[in-house]
């Protein structure tokens, strides 16, 4: 077959979206493993061994509601569910379990006693105080990570990030109808010229984070070039 500078070019391009949907299983996976990472730490930080041994037995989830509540206390379960967007049955079984274990304790309004309000007890402070101690640790090596990127690639990133949350994998025919007008225009005018290749390989396996994976990558790059403090 004669030479083809164009198919050439897709070839390659087929060939690196493999690679890079391959890449990103693997990031997604590494995403949850760090989860394990991050119980280990707490603990190699903490010397209340009641701490520890919830630690031991704790979910992740269980660690949001205990973050969401130490934020908000007292705090009831729809605003836990509005504001951090934690299913209603998710925060009712996991406040049910933090008040077996005594992680949280239960308070009611004087004018309504049928509204349940939550509080952290004095060991779920602990573990409260503790989980952010790991979140300002992990902001200092997430910004010597990222220090790397210019800001356009940055911000390129979180468009990436804002676009995938609003894509359906399932229905392809959405992606393209949805997009289409943004390729067109991004074929004539791109975002910035010199896009380099780990920029575009950072984007490819974005895409195929899961939603959970998205909201965090999100939130650390907003948290660490875009707050001020």
């Amino acid at each position: 077959m004669p030479y083809s500078p164009e198919r050439a070019s897709i070839t390659s391009k087929q060939l690196l979206i493999h690679n890079l949907m391959e890449s990103a299983s693997k990031l997604q996976k590494h995403f949850q493993t760090e989860d394990d990472d991050e119980r280990r730490w707490m603990i190699r930080n903490c010397n209340n061994p009641l701490v520890i041994e919830f630690l031991r037995e704790s979910t992740v989830m269980m660690l949001h509601v205990i973050d969401a509540i130490g934020k908000l206390e007292p705090v009831n379960g729809a605003s836990i569910s509005k504001e951090f967007g934690i299913p209603k049955g998710s925060v009712s079984k996991v406040t049910r379990r933090l008040l077996e274990k005594g992680i949280i304790s239960t308070e009611f309004l004087p004018d309504n006693k049928k509204e349940v309000l939550f509080r952290t007890t004095a060991l779920g402070r602990e573990v409260f105080e503790l989980h952010q101690a790991l979140h300002r640790q992990m902001n200092i090596g997430i910004r010597l990570f990222l220090e790397r990127y210019t800001e356009e690639e940055l911000s390129f990133i979180i468009r990436g990030l804002e676009d995938t949350m609003e894509a359906t994998w399932t229905e392809p025919e959405t992606i393209a109808a949805k997009f289409a007008g943004q390729h067109s225009a991004a074929a004539e005018e791109p975002l910035f010229t010199g896009e380099s290749p780990e920029l575009q390989q950072i984007t490819a396996m974005l895409r195929q984070l899961d939603e959970r994976s998205l909201k965090k990558a999100k939130t650390i790059l907003q948290d660490v070039f875009f707050t001020s403090y």
